[in-house]
C-alpha cells in the first residue's frame, strides 16, 4: 500500500460472501483491518487484513471477477501455507473467521496444520522455528504449478530470482522456495512428481 513499509509479497485473498461482515469477525477474532472494504470498480470489493500474530491476507467478495480461473495447472495458483511464528494465534483465529476445521499432520519433527472446509483441504499452517531468520516477517507462501520444478528455479534464478530452499521430492510434487527480484517469497511445485508415502493426518477439530 502507498506510505507502507513492508517488503514485497504476495497477498492471498479469500473468498468472503459478505466483506463488511467478515472484516467485523476478523476485528472481534483480535485481528486488524488494514484496509477497509472497498470497491475495485465492477470486479468485486476488496479488504486487506492482519491475523493476531501479524499475517497478512486479503478478502474478496466477487463481482463480475470471482477469482482464480484455473488451479493445479502450469503457471496457475496450487497451494498456500502460513508460516507463523505465533501457530498458536493462527490456530485460533482462522477457524474462528473463516470457520474451518483443522487437522494436525503427524508428524513430529514439524508442526503442521491442515485448515479445511466441508471434504476439501484450502490451506496449511507451519510453524516457524529458530531456523528461519529473526528478521523475516510471518507470511503466506503461495505455490505455483510448474511442469519441471528444477526448469522453473533455473528460469526463475536466472532473471534475478533467489533459490530459498530446494528442490526437494515430497508426497505431494517436487517443490523449492525462491523469492522474485523484489524480495517477494513464493514455492513453485510440479504435483506430477511425487516421491514418499503420504503423511498421516489426525482431527483436531
Amino acid at each position: 500500500m502507498p506510505g507502507g513499509e513492508s517488503d514485497a509479497q504476495w497477498c492471498l485473498c479469500f473468498a468472503a460472501r459478505d466483506a463488511a461482515g467478515t472484516a467485523a469477525k476478523i476485528r472481534s477474532a483480535g485481528g486488524e483491518v488494514v484496509m477497509e472494504p472497498m470497491k475495485v470498480g465492477h470486479f468485486g470489493t476488496m479488504c486487506l487484513a492482519r491475523d493476531p500474530g501479524g499475517v497478512l491476507f486479503g478478502l474478496w467478495q466477487a463481482d463480475a471477477h470471482e477469482g482464480f480461473e484455473a488451479t493445479g495447472e502450469p503457471g496457475a495458483y496450487c497451494w498456500a501455507e502460513i508460516f507463523a511464528r505465533e501457530p498458536g494465534k493462527s490456530d485460533a483465529f482462522f477457524p474462528e473467521v473463516f470457520g474451518y476445521r483443522v487437522k494436525r499432520l503427524e508428524d513430529d519433527a514439524i508442526d503442521f496444520r491442515l485448515f479445511g472446509l466441508g471434504e476439501g483441504t484450502v490451506l496449511g499452517r507451519m510453524a516457524m522455528t529458530d531456523d528461519f531468520p529473526p528478521e523475516l516477517p510471518p507470511w503466506i507462501d503461495v505455490y505455483f504449478t510448474v511442469a519441471d520444478c528444477d526448469e522453473a528455479v533455473s528460469r526463475a534464478t536466472e532473471r534475478g530470482g533467489v533459490l530459498r530452499f530446494g528442490p526437494m521430492d515430497s508426497p505431494f510434487g517436487r517443490f523449492a522456495a525462491l523469492c522474485d527480484p523484489q524480495g517477494a517469497s513464493f514455492s513453485v511445485i510440479d504435483i506430477t512428481t511425487t516421491q514418499g508415502e503420504m503423511p498421516k493426518v489426525a482431527d483436531i477439530s
